[in-house]
């Protein structure tokens, strides 16, 4: 159908313009391809020797163009960029000034490139002025990038229209894809390398010029990691950082930088000097102003930005008594104080290959470059040095015959080619002494024409040396890149590093409520019926309390205002109280039944403080049971959390703390069985095993306890009676079974005190 209706399109001019057919998904392959190779090449990836992309490479030759050294004039950008767009990069104006405006930030470039004058935005996210108002030139670290350019150090490739020349690669006298790091997104694949201290990559070079198979994990021991133009505090582990660099994929954990200040009266304040890199400070206030006002940051009271050209974020605390560290750890995970830098090391090796590499990688691809640079760059010196000594020779001739000399160039019609026969010159002689001024022929000295060249011989020596001596040529880039490390070095201010590490904070569930409530302690006190009051102090002697009615002390123990309370009710839930929000001593207290959702039919068995990390034996009187840690016991709600599941009309009986390593169980028939800990399950929730058995009846008492102290009891008179390990080898036994009558003198009630 294209065919025929391309015929009948191209009858009414009578010329033959028939189209072959093309298979269409062949033709969409084929130009997506190219089109994914063109974004890939030319555009999102950059090269791993000089670590640009081609339209930063573009900008800069533009510059080098234009002469805009560090101590030129600058020149306005709209020069530059039209420059750059008519001559290299014909992709738009504002894609080239966004790209010049990045390397003239401070807060986005590490080293930048270019030296801006004027508004190029700032850290709030604000944009750049318009290329009509602002100016630049290059920066030292651009001009080093640059450095070797003219000496054909590199190779030179047709521009877009084939009028100019523009370079395949620059010659790069640092570091720069590791210094500056680069970010990218292609077609099927990204790039994200972070910045780096120039200082520490050119301690790494130089070991990995003295060995050449260092691996990532021994250049670390060089760079200590990225380090960002804003600073920061990276934490991470460092077998995580180690991983990264080996891989070339991974990611940093990035916080921002705060310190605590003293205010009168015992207040602080906590200060952000320094944000994550790549967060814009505007909207990182806005949404940490959003979160106080929807109270999910209840330890902060107030937010305010302070900021004048250096970073201030002012955190105000809700109370005097928060700790801040913990008040920032919620600030940290709920905002872009902390944020993830990914790391995905993915470049052009070579100048072509896309492929992620590792730290060692990198930098081995920018040293190879550096010798292929140094090479290139030798060998334009030494044909230098033989073009000058050709044309010495021939100026000796000179001095030697000039009269003869300057009566040829007057009387010879064929002066070149007299002089050449007369005096055996070559044409590039001959040439030098035609262009040579008379004035200049006059003040020739034969001293001064033998020094330059004897110290041009010496020179092509040292240079047919370093050419033939791979040894040598690694001695030179050593010295250069000492060099480099003295202008950039720690003790200067774009050389010191803004990035620190610390060890990743342990990961914990933050309580707040805790947080906010002044730490005191405090007697709780329970009453049979269920009753619960909170004393001020620890007291140790609660007899003189007043009860209501018939009512009396069940249970009273010490605890803190930021303690967790656990109730335990016969139905087998357990509901968690906040001590601080317990009634006062001064009355009866308040039934615990209006402090959580505790059933009608269900009593109160056991109340005691939580302690983190411990565990309970719970057992019901049927004769089921497990053990459980007390962390999983905590409730947030007032409904309770479901622990020992019991078929009524069994109840819970047995909350016994799970210390030593045997349990000891009588039951209501007065058998005494003792089994090891280890047979009673460990569960969060659950029905239980059977821990004895009964004919008749049930559980009276359990405990745990070590046998090598042997088993202990308390009689009615408050004696303590022992009955050491070895006597207790017929009560010895396993889960489940029946057990024995106790020993004699065990209580008459069955209890274990």
């Amino acid at each position: 159908m294209a065919q025929k209706g391309a015929q009948s399109r191209g009858g009414g001019s009578g010329e033959d313009t028939a189209v072959a057919p093309i298979e269409l998904r062949k033709a969409l392959e084929e130009r997506y391809l190219r089109y994914a190779l063109s974004t890939i090449t030319d555009r999102a990836l950059p090269d791993a020797r000089d670590g640009l992309k081609p339209v930063h490479r573009r900008i800069l030759y533009g510059m080098h163009v234009l002469r805009l050294d560090p101590a030129a004039p600058f020149k306005k950008c709209a020069k530059i960029v039209g420059d750059v767009m008519g001559s290299f990069h014909p992709h738009g104006d504002q894609a080239i000034y966004d790209a010049l405006v990045r390397l003239a930030q401070e807060f986005s470039s590490r080293y930048p490139l270019v030296d801006g004058q004027g508004n190029f935005g700032n850290v709030d996210g604000d944009s750049a002025a318009a290329y009509r108002y602002t100016e630049a030139r290059m920066t030292a670290v651009a001009r080093l990038l640059l450095e070797g350019i003219d000496d054909d150090a590199i190779d030179f490739k047709p521009n877009y229209s084939g009028e100019e020349k523009e370079p395949v690669v620059i010659p790069a006298a640092l570091p720069n894809l590791l210094a500056n790091g680069s970010q990218g997104i292609a077609v099927g694949m990204a790039t994200s390398v972070p910045p780096h201290n120039l200082a520490e990559l050119c301690d790494a070079a130089l070991y990995l010029i003295a060995h050449r198979h260092a691996t990532a994990e021994q250049l670390l021991t060089f760079v200590q990691g990225p380090d960002f133009p804003t600073g920061g505090i990276v934490v991470d582990k460092r077998e995580d950082i180690v991983e990264t660099y080996r891989t070339g994929r991974g990611s940093f954990r990035l916080r921002a930088r705060w310190t605590k200040e003293e205010l009168p009266r015992s207040g602080w304040v906590a200060v952000v000097t320094e944000i994550p890199y790549g967060v814009q400070k505007s909207r990182l206030i806005e949404r940490l102003a959003d979160l106080v006002m929807e109270r999910k940051l209840p330890l902060v009271a107030d937010i305010r930005d302070e900021s004048a050209e250096d970073i201030r974020i002012v955190l105000e605390p809700r109370a005097r008594n928060v700790d801040p560290a913990l008040m920032m750890e919620t600030v940290f995970k709920l905002s872009e104080l902390e944020t993830r830098f990914s790391v995905n090391m993915n470049v052009l090796v070579d100048g072509v290959t896309p492929r992620v590499v590792s730290l060692d990688e990198a930098l081995r691809q920018w040293l190879d470059h550096r010798r292929e640079v140094l090479l290139r760059r030798s060998r334009h010196r030494l044909a230098a040095i033989m073009r000058r000594l050709e044309q010495l020779e021939g100026m000796i001739v000179v001095f030697l015959n000039l009269d003869e000399v300057i009566r040829i160039i007057r009387e010879e019609d064929d002066a070149k080619g007299v002089l050449k026969s007369t005096f055996a010159l070559s044409d590039l002689q001959a040439d030098y002494i035609l262009d040579t001024r008379l004035r200049a022929l006059r003040k020739l000295e034969e001293m001064e024409l033998r020094k330059e060249r004897a110290e041009l011989l010496e020179e092509r020596a040292e240079v047919e040396g370093l050419l033939g001596d791979e040894s040598k040529q690694w001695r030179a880039i050593t010295g250069q890149i000492r060099e480099l490390k003295k202008t950039f070095g720690p003790q200067t201010p774009l050389g010191r590093r803004r990035t620190t590490f610390e060890d990743a904070p342990a990961p914990a569930d933050v309580d707040l409520i805790e947080a906010m409530i002044e730490r005191e302690p405090v007697t709780i006190v329970v009453s049979q019926k269920g009753w619960i009051r909170s004393l001020k102090g620890h007291v140790a002697d609660v007899s003189s309390l007043a009860y209501k009615g018939d009512d009396g002390l069940l249970a009273a123990f010490f605890a803190q205002t930021t303690s967790k309370i656990l109730a335990f009710a016969s139905n087998g839930k357990v509901f968690t109280l906040d001590a601080a929000k317990l009634p006062g001593g001064r009355g009866h207290g308040e039934p615990i039944r209006l402090l959580a959702d505790i059933d009608e039919d269900a009593d109160i068995v056991r109340v005691m403080p939580h302690a983190p990390g411990s565990s309970l034996l719970l057992v019901g009187d049927d004769g089921r049971g497990f053990v459980v840690g007390e962390d999983d016991l905590i409730a947030t709600t007032r409904k309770g959390r479901a622990a020992l599941n019991i078929d009524a009309p069994a109840r819970l009986k047995i909350v016994a703390p799970a210390e030593g390593d045997h349990v000891a169980i009588i039951g209501e028939n007065r058998k005494l069985l003792i089994f090891p800990l280890e047979e009673a399950p460990r569960m969060a929730r659950g029905k239980g095993v059977r821990m004895q058995r009964y004919k008749d009846g049930g559980v009276a008492d359990a405990k745990t306890f070590k046998l090598a102290g042997g088993l202990q009891w308390t009689d009615s008179s408050g004696r303590t009676h022992t009955v050491p390990e070895a006597e207790l080898a017929e009560w010895l036994g396993h889960r489940a079974e029946a057990g024995r009558l106790p020993p004699r003198g065990f209580p008459k009630n069955n209890r274990f005190g």
